[in-house]
C-alpha cells in the first residue's frame, strides 16, 4: 500500500466529519434567526442545540455494531441519508415541534457518521502514526464548526435563514457524494477478516477508560465554550471581547493537535505527552479562572488541550482488534456522549451555587485530574500479559 493512499482517506474523512460538525453548529451561528422563526427563547435553542448529539447515548454502540455486520460503507450513507433527511426538513419546517425532530433525525444520522468515520480512520492507521491521524482526524469538528460560525451568518445575512440551511444541506450532501464514489476501504489487516465481534476482557476493560477519559477531556473542554465568556463579562469585558479571547482556545487546539500526535508517534512517549497535555490543561483552566491575562491563558488551554487529543483517540486503536473495531468504537462513543453531556450541567450547578462562572472551570480541572488515574490504569492493563497492543502504544 502507498503511504500516500491512507493521508488521501483520511482527508476524505476529514471533510466527511467536517460537514456534520458545519450542520451540528447551524443552531448556535443562527441562534437569533431560529429563535425569530419559531417565536422561542433561549432555553428552547438550547434544547433544539443539545437534540443534535443527544441520540449518542442510545445510537452510538448499535451504529458501530452494524458497521461491523453491515460494512462501513453501507452504514455511513445510510447515516448521511439521515443528515440530509433532517437538514431537508429543517429547510421546510413550519412548526417548532418539527423542527426539533428535524434537529432529531439529523442527529442521530451525525452520531453514527461520527463512530463509523472513527473507525475507519483507525483501520487506516493502526500500528502505525495512529496519534497523528486522530489528532488530525479530531481538528475536522472544530474546522467545521469554526468554518459554520464564519460563513453561515454571512450566507444567513444575504439570504435568509433558508439559504444558510440549504449551504449546511449541501454539504452534506457532498459528503454522501465522497463517500459514494471515493470511499475506499482500508486494506485488510490480520485477523480483519475475522466476523466482526464484540470486545471481551483486557480490550473491553481499555475501551471503556478510553472512553471515560475522552468524555470527562470533553467535559473539561466544554466549560471553556459554555462558561468562558460568562467568566470574562463577570470581570467586565464586553461579550465580544470575551467571545473573541474564548475563541482563541479553539484555534490554539487546531495547530497543537496534529503537532502533539506527530511528536508522540516519532518518540514513542504516547503516555508521558497525555499525562503532560493533561496536567498542563487543567493548569490552563484554573489559571483562567484565577484571573490570568484572558489571551494567554485561554490560548494554554488550547495549546494543553490538543496535546493529548491524538494519544487519546489512539487508545482504543491499540486495544481493539480489526474484529473488534466497529463495535468497540460505538461502546467508546456512547460513553463519551453520556459524559460530555452531563458535563455542562455539572458546571452549570457548580457556577449556581458558587455564585460566579468561574467555579465551572473548577469543576472542569477536577474532570481533567481525574483522566490520570484512569490513564494510568488503561496502560497498566494493556501491558499486562497477554493484552493486545499496537506498536508504540
Amino acid at each position: 500500500m502507498r503511504i500516500e493512499a491512507r493521508w488521501r482517506a483520511l482527508a476524505l474523512l476529514f471533510a466527511v466529519r467536517a460537514a456534520m460538525a458545519f450542520q451540528f453548529q447551524t443552531v448556535g451561528a443562527l441562534s437569533p434567526l431560529f429563535a425569530e422563526r419559531y417565536g422561542v427563547g433561549l432555553a428552547e435553542i438550547g434544547v433544539l442545540i443539545g437534540l443534535y448529539v443527544a441520540p449518542g447515548i442510545v445510537f452510538a454502540a448499535p451504529g458501530g455494531a452494524l458497521a461491523g455486520r453491515f460494512g462501513d460503507r453501507r452504514i455511513v450513507l445510510l447515516a448521511l441519508g439521515l443528515m440530509a433527511a433532517g437538514g431537508a426538513l429543517a429547510l421546510v419546517a413550519p412548526t417548532w415541534e418539527l423542527a426539533l425532530a428535524a434537529r432529531l433525525i439529523a442527529g442521530t444520522g451525525g452520531v453514527i457518521v461520527n463512530v463509523v468515520l472513527s473507525k475507519m480512520a483507525a483501520d487506516w492507521f493502526a500500528g502505525r502514526e495512529i496519534a497523528t491521524a486522530m489528532a488530525v482526524f479530531v481538528n475536522s469538528w472544530p474546522v467545521g464548526i469554526a468554518a459554520a460560525l464564519s460563513v453561515l451568518p454571512l450566507v444567513a445575512g444575504a439570504g435568509g435563514l433558508g439559504a444558510a440551511l440549504g449551504l449546511s444541506l449541501g454539504f452534506v450532501v457532498l459528503g454522501f457524494g465522497l463517500i459514494l464514489l471515493r470511499h475506499r476501504p482500508a486494506p485488510r489487516a490480520p485477523g480483519a477478516a475475522a466476523p466482526a465481534a464484540f470486545p471481551r476482557g483486557r480490550a473491553l476493560a481499555v475501551t471503556l477508560m478510553a472512553a471515560s477519559i475522552w468524555g470527562l477531556y470533553n467535559g473539561g473542554f466544554s466549560m471553556v465554550f459554555s462558561f468562558g465568556p460568562a467568566l470574562l463579562a463577570e470581570r467586565g469585558f464586553a461579550l465580544a471581547a470575551a467571545s473573541g479571547a474564548t475563541s482563541l482556545s479553539i484555534w490554539a487546539l487546531c495547530i497543537a493537535a496534529p503537532l502533539s500526535g506527530l511528536v508522540a508517534d516519532r518518540t514513542g512517549r504516547r503516555d508521558l505527552m497525555t499525562a503532560f497535555g493533561l496536567l498542563l490543561f487543567a493548569l490552563g483552566l484554573l489559571a483562567a479562572r484565577a484571573g490570568a491575562p484572558p489571551a494567554l491563558a485561554f490560548a494554554l488551554i488550547g495549546v494543553a488541550a490538543g496535546i493529548p487529543a491524538g494519544t487519546v483517540m489512539a487508545m482504543p486503536a491499540a486495544a481493539l482488534r480489526p474484529e473488534t473495531r466497529a463495535a468497540g468504537m460505538g461502546l467508546f462513543y456512547a460513553i463519551f456522549y453520556a459524559l460530555s453531556l452531563a458535563a455542562p450541567a455539572i458546571g452549570g450547578a457548580a457556577a449556581e451555587a458558587a455564585g460566579t462562572a468561574a467555579a465551572s472551570f473548577d469543576a472542569g480541572a477536577l474532570m481533567i485530574l481525574a483522566c490520570l488515574p484512569i490513564l494510568l490504569a488503561a496502560r497498566l492493563t494493556l501491558r499486562a500479559k497477554g493484552a493486545p497492543s499496537a506498536p508504540g502504544a
